[in-house]
């Protein structure tokens, strides 16, 4: 079978709460100590999923982690009845959802050795993401475990931080055929931390086997990440041979796109002119935050949250862009709202995998039964809310438990209990 982009997106947790854990994430901050509502938001995320399915498309998922985290919090020397209300919050967080963090992936045709290569993020600069590899290392070689076919690296040291395919992008002439791949990272942002080391997009590039030829390191703008675009998907995003970004997403514009159009000359780049829609609304809207996928009759669709029909700037826009001739054909809105209040658009939820699904646990793959039966177990066993002052309950870690433990059972997983 032909290798095929697959969306893997994460079921959202039924841990999801809105403490305000990530600076730099201006909608996290601005709705922490908000009520969350976690069967909704992954009811939403399960309506995205069904979009995507019925677009053509291949969809996959990756389950929620285990919460709390009390290994975690005993390596802290705590538990979650005694920890601080910050590493109890951390040890909470349903963060695992956003997929776009998970790892970075390497098709096959980009790999010296003909596999499909995926690195798991380190996420080491938020303390509440940090605890989060070793379950997503245990999800990847399970449901990659094909080693014929992949090769599966655990998170480069923690010493430069590494966020995962949020910071990384993979322009080719169609997803089966070799591609450019370009890691943005960033040096400062004003009073937000960039999260995306330059060291580490260099592991990442060794480790997934690339050939330094065909792939790119390019420096997101300062600019950028003051604005809130606490990662490179917030203002740019790329699908075979389009890349769609602002016009200040990266610090060296003009040499980047020279370097992209040298490697891959078909490449169209559409950029959003500065003039016309601003950082700031184009971070309030995560516009770049959308998927830009290629439909199976032809053309693409940008898969946008409903948010960027409520900022005018932003929709008048993309409305003369698709009356035109351009790559981008289709506008298709979704409701992840709960995820955009913690600062999470439909591309965070999810991670982009080339490859032959044949080659796949299907465990990990969906079709429309599949996600009637999850929603079904999230009807019956995800929280219907989440106030700040549940987080100290002692109630609250034993209903996550059991949610995830029924979700798990479900889907003949439990190995990863």
């Amino acid at each position: 079978m032909p290798l095929v982009e697959i969306n893997f997106d994460g079921i959202v947790g039924p841990s999801h709460n809105y403490a305000g854990l990530s600076l730099g994430n201006l909608a996290a901050t601005l709705n922490a100590g908000s009520t969350a509502f976690p069967r909704a938001a992954a009811l939403q995320g399960i309506g995205k999923m069904r979009h995507i399915l019925g677009l053509g498309l291949a969809q996959g998922i990756f389950l929620p982690h285990r919460r709390p985290n009390r290994a975690w919090l005993e390596a802290l020397g705590t538990s979650s009845e005694e920890a601080s209300e910050t590493l109890r919050a951390a040890a909470l967080s349903a963060s695992a959802m956003w997929a776009a963090n998970a790892a970075t992936v390497s098709p096959a045709p980009d790999t010296r050795d003909g596999r499909c290569h995926l690195t798991v993020a380190n996420l080491n600069t938020m303390a509440h993401r940090s605890h989060e590899w070793p379950g997503t290392l245990s999800q990847l070689r399970l449901a990659f475990a094909d080693a014929t076919s992949f090769a599966v690296h655990a998170p480069v040291p923690a010493t430069f931080g590494d966020e995962g395919a949020a910071n990384h992008m993979r322009l080719c002439a169609g997803h089966g055929a070799a591609g450019v791949e370009v890691f943005v990272y960033g040096v400062r942002g004003g009073a937000f931390p960039a999260r995306q080391h330059a060291e580490a997009s260099r592991a990442v590039a060794r480790l997934n086997r690339l050939a330094p030829t065909r792939t790119l390191f390019v420096q997101q703008s300062e600019e950028a990440i003051a604005a809130g675009a606490f990662h490179n998907d917030v203002v740019a995003v790329a699908n075979e041979h389009v890349l769609f970004a602002h016009e200040q997403a990266f610090a060296d514009k003009a040499g980047f796109y020279a370097d992209l159009r040298r490697l891959l000359p078909e490449t169209e780049i559409v950029e959003v002119p500065a003039a016309i829609l601003s950082l700031a609304d184009a971070i309030k809207s995560y516009l770049f935050n959308a998927q830009l996928v290629t439909l199976p009759e032809g053309g693409m669709a940008l898969i946008l949250p409903g948010e960027a029909r409520e900022t005018p700037a932003v929709w008048q826009w993309l409305e003369t862009l698709v009356a035109g001739n351009g790559p981008i054909r289709r506008l298709d809105l979704v409701d992840v709202r709960q995820s955009m209040a913690n600062g999470g658009g439909p591309a965070c939820l999810r991670l982009r995998v080339v490859a032959d699904p044949a080659t796949i646990d299907p465990r990990f793959l969906v079709d429309e039964t599949k996600l009637d039966r999850i929603a079904a177990c999230i009807e019956a066993h995800w929280p219907e809310e989440i106030a700040p002052a549940d987080l100290a309950g002692r109630a609250l870690p034993q209903e996550i438990e059991a949610a995830r433990h029924a979700l798990h059972a479900l889907l003949d997983l439990e190995t990863l209990l």
